[in-house]
C-alpha cells in the first residue's frame, strides 16, 4: 500500500495525499454483515447540541465486526480485503468452514486466501485469535478484552500492536501502545499481530472539505470570541489577557486531570505520562 500524490493544480491539492488502494479486493460489502448507521449531528434526545462540531459528512452503512472472536476451534478463509469507512483499519471477510461468515480486523501480513483459527490450538501467527494465558511472552497483539468475553476493546486502530511483556498470578502484562504498562486477566482474548494499515497516519486530507466528508464541523478559538461567549475571549486586538486555557464552560483545557478514581486505575502499573 503507498501513499499518492497530486500535481498542484490547485492549492489544496498540493498538500493532498490519499492512499492507493490497491489491497483492497472488494468494493461492496456483505449485505448481511451491515446495518443502517443513523447520525445524531451531537444533539441528544431532547434535540440539545451536547457534543459540538459534529454535523454532516458522508453517508455510511455500518459493517458488523467480530470483536469477540468466539467462534473456537473452527477454520476461516479470509475471502475479501475490504475498506470500512467507520474506522482506519481495513476489514477482512472471513468464510467459515461451517458457512457463517463474520468481518474482522485485517492484521499485517494476512491476505485473501489465508486461514485463520480461534482458540487454544490455534498457532501464533497474525489473524489467529487466543487468551493470553495461551500466548508466549512477547508476542504483538490487538483487539485486545478488558473483561473476558465481552469483546476487543483496545488497540484497533490502524498500525496500532500491544504486547505481552510477563504473566504473573492471573493478570498478564501488556505494553500499550501509548507505551503505558497494564495488567489485564490472563483469561482474556486477544488476536495476533498488528493491526494493518499502518500509512494512514502519513495521509494529509489537504483541504477543510474532506474534513466535512468526515462529519467535523469547524471549529473557533476561544480567543476569537467575546467575552460573553467565552472566558478567553475579549480585548482589544490579539490579546491573550493572562489567562489560563479555559473550555468555554471554565474547566482547564491543558494539564488539567479530568480522570477520575476509576476501579481499573490499580491495574496500570506505569502510566504513558510522568506524574
Amino acid at each position: 500500500m503507498s501513499i499518492k500524490q497530486f500535481k498542484p493544480y490547485t492549492p489544496s491539492r498540493r498538500q493532498m495525499t490519499i492512499q492507493a488502494r490497491d489491497d483492497i479486493t472488494a468494493t461492496k460489502p456483505e449485505r448481511s454483515l451491515t446495518i443502517e448507521l443513523r447520525k445524531s449531528g451531537g444533539r441528544n434526545n431532547t434535540g440539545r447540541i451536547t457534543m459540538r462540531h459534529i454535523g454532516g459528512g458522508h453517508k455510511r452503512t455500518y459493517r458488523i465486526i467480530d470483536f469477540r472472536r468466539d467462534k473456537l476451534g473452527i477454520p476461516g478463509k479470509v475471502a475479501t480485503v475490504e475498506y470500512d469507512p467507520n474506522r482506519n483499519a481495513r476489514i477482512a471477510l472471513v468464510n467459515y468452514a461451517d458457512g457463517e461468515k463474520r468481518y474482522i480486523l485485517l492484521p499485517k501480513g494476512l491476505k485473501v486466501g489465508d486461514t485463520i483459527l480461534a482458540g487454544p490450538e490455534a498457532d501464533i501467527t497474525p489473524g489467529n485469535a487466543l487468551k493470553l494465558k495461551d500466548m508466549p511472552v512477547g508476542t504483538i497483539v490487538h483487539n485486545l478484552e478488558l473483561e473476558p468475553g465481552r469483546g476487543g476493546k483496545l488497540v484497533r486502530s490502524a498500525g496500532t500492536s500491544a504486547q505481552l511483556m510477563a504473566k504473573e498470578g492471573k493478570y498478564a502484562y501488556l505494553r500499550m501502545p501509548s507505551g503505558e504498562l497494564r495488567l489485564i486477566l490472563q483469561e482474556c482474548t486477544a488476536t495476533v499481530g498488528q493491526v494493518g494499515n499502518e500509512d494512514h497516519e502519513n495521509v494529509s486530507l489537504g483541504k477543510a472539505g474532506k474534513t466535512r466528508y468526515l462529519g467535523r464541523r469547524s471549529s473557533v478559538r476561544g480567543m476569537v470570541m467575546n467575552p460573553v461567549d467565552h472566558p478567553m475571549g475579549g480585548g482589544e486586538g490579539k490579546s491573550k489577557g493572562n489567562k489560563h486555557p479555559l473550555s468555554p464552560w471554565g474547566t482547564p483545557a491543558k494539564g488539567y486531570r479530568t480522570r477520575k478514581n476509576k476501579p481499573s486505575d490499580r491495574l496500570i502499573v506505569r502510566r504513558r505520562y510522568d506524574k
